[in-house]
């Protein structure tokens, strides 16, 4: 066994494991009412399709640092030895699912002493930094090893080291083990859940599992993208938000202009997350009022004529959503670093079953965004008290903050859907703000076309911008935090918002759309031209950090303590316990 240093102090450990720094998100309990309504069959099946969760949560931490699962077993014998600072510290791995991640301060936390987070996280070797990197593969393409290459610089392979070149697996391969033993689970599952889609859906995804092919998870996505009337939901989520090594190669000259003549195309490597979880159908209703206003968004993107998006104004959406009452978030869907996500819009552009006819499916996570606790609603109060214009308190609505969401998550089926990965390692950061503007900027017609009332549409507005400032700096790996800085230094300098000397926030609620509506613009010009330097030129034009953001960021710290959170799933535990 392998032997670590404990990196962080006994105090810092009790600091950052303490209720008021580490938040708790509590996933279904045992018995609730979601769960106990449900079928035998479905009951059944939840068992499996958590377990399946768990496996891939075993796979996405070796994605994500080589030493994760050496670590976790270290700590487990240190544990056992009445190791306290072992203890305090697996309570920080469990909730950041890995030895390495950022805080909501933009600290950069590492539980090892000598075990650092690379470019490459753990699908490159640990050793392989961009210039060695990009040096390897111009070698590679001179030699004339396009294939070789391809598979280096795809969605799915986990690259090593062979002799002086490079060699990429396809994580199916490499993982094979664990992976049929997902794909076994699926299919148990499969043969007791009560919904037949459902089924068919586990069936192709197990499939995909235990066969490195591509188009075998175009199949299972084209077939998920199309549930709606399920009483359960699993997903296997893969987005290449992490990896800053793959579409590095473009910053090199000479390697891009190679990489073009073969029509070869980095594209950051997938991360892996499991959701297992029982739909909600209230909330689901509440959700499908939008589908019937996506054909007229999509009618008013900028630029519209210049690119195909997802949504066609004059064709049936090919898009469903599900509002979700969450057992498990697994992997990279569950990992506490900073934040977690409140919902997902999949496949992504990258994705092959967007090339043969499939949708995309909205996937909103019921526990993660709801505020249950008199403490929660305190801390809540506390901060708007801290930042936010007391005559401005009556437009917040935490239930705003879903709205928007519903917004950002559609708007990603919005705008240019290919032609982006040029923008490399900007790619991310843009489009995750071109979905948060355009949440914004179609409010008005929203208004006029009578999805929201005008009390909505300015609780949104307000919402939006109080949730949207931020305790620290992000360093430029944190695409969805970056984003906030870019919006937030943009609608000052237009006007939309002011913040004063003292850190109070007043929100010019009606300049907040022209301005989001003009961000807009210049966003999706952006990607329409899909050019490296333009991208890099916008982002960072925009990336300023002020003074006022530093004025209400200590604010925001001096009333909000929290750093990290964990998820607690009780429900998952008893299931897997009874296996």
């Amino acid at each position: 066994m392998r032997e670590y240093e404990l990196n962080l102090s006994l105090e810092e450990l009790e600091k950052r494991t303490h209720k008021d720094y580490l938040v708790t998100k509590k996933m279904l309990a045992e018995d609730a009412p979601e769960y106990q309504n449900l079928a035998q069959g479905d009951k059944d099946a939840l068992k499996h399709l958590v377990k399946a969760a768990y496996i891939l949560e075993k796979i996405n931490k070796q994605l994500d640092n080589c030493h994760n699962l050496p670590f976790e077993e270290f700590l487990n014998k240190e544990i056992k030895n009445g190791n306290r600072q072992a203890e305090l510290t697996k309570i920080l791995y469990d909730a950041q699912k890995g030895l390495c991640a950022i805080d909501r301060e933009s600290n950069i936390i590492e539980l090892a002493k000598g075990v650092h987070a690379t470019y490459g996280k753990g699908v490159y070797p640990e050793d392989l930094g961009k210039e060695e990197f990009q040096k390897i593969i111009l070698k590679m393409l001179k030699e004339e090893k396009f294939d070789e290459v391809k598979t280096i610089l795809n969605q799915r392979s986990v690259v090593e080291r062979k002799g002086d070149e490079l060699i990429g697996t396809d994580y199916i391969d490499k993982f094979k083990e664990d992976f049929s033993k997902m794909a076994d689970e699926l299919e148990e599952a499969s043969k007791t859940s009560t919904n037949a889609d459902f089924n068919e859906y586990l069936v192709l995804q197990a499939k995909a599992l235990r066969t490195a092919d591509p188009m075998l998870d175009a199949y299972a996505d084209k077939k998920w993208a199309t549930l709606q009337d399920t009483p359960l939901e699993f997903t296997i989520t893969r987005e290449n938000y992490s990896d800053e090594l793959t579409e590095s190669a473009i910053e090199n000259e000479e390697l891009k202009k190679l990489l073009e003549e073969h029509k070869i195309t980095p594209v950051g490597k997938d991360f892996l997350g499991g959701r297992v979880g029982i739909i909600n159908k209230k909330g689901t209703e509440a959700l499908l009022k939008v589908k019937t206003y996506l054909p007229l968004m999509a009618d008013n993107m900028p630029f519209k004529d210049e690119y195909v998006q997802n949504i066609s104004p004059d064709k049936e959406s090919k898009q469903t959503m599900v509002d979700v009452d969450l057992v498990t978030v697994s992997g990279d869907v569950g990992e506490f670093r900073a934040g977690i996500t409140l919902a997902e819009n999949l496949p992504n552009d990258d994705k092959l079953s967007l090339t043969i006819g499939g949708g995309r499916r909205n996937v909103y996570h019921r526990q993660i965004r709801l505020i249950t606790s008199e403490d929660s609603r305190k801390k809540l109060q506390e901060r708007l008290d801290a930042i936010l214009n007391h005559n401005q308190h009556k437009y917040y609505n935490d239930e705003a903050d879903h709205w928007f969401t519903i917004g950002h998550e559609n708007a990603h089926s919005l705008g240019p859907n290919s032609g982006t990965e040029a923008l490399g390692k900007y790619k991310s950061i843009i489009e995750e703000n071109k979905a948060d503007i355009t949440s914004l900027a179609m409010l008005d017609l929203l208004e006029e076309n009578g999805m929201y009332t005008k009390e909505e549409k300015e609780q949104i507005l307000v919402t939006y911008a109080a949730d949207n400032m931020l305790k620290s700096k992000p360093t430029l790996s944190q695409a969805h935090r970056v984003r906030s800085v870019m919006q937030n230094y943009y609608f000052l300098k237009e006007g939309a918002i002011e913040i004063n000397d003292e850190g109070m926030l007043t929100v010019n609620i009606d300049r907040m759309v022209p301005t989001a509506q003009k961000m807009l613009k210049e966003i999706i010009r952006i990607q329409i031209d899909g050019n490296f330097e333009n991208g890099e030129k916008y982002v960072l034009e925009n990336f300023q950090w002020t003074k006022e953001m530093e004025t209400m960021a200590e604010k925001i710290k001096k009333v909000s303590k929290s750093l990290n959170g964990k998820v607690e799933e009780p429900l998952a535990q008893k299931l897997l316990n009874e296996q």
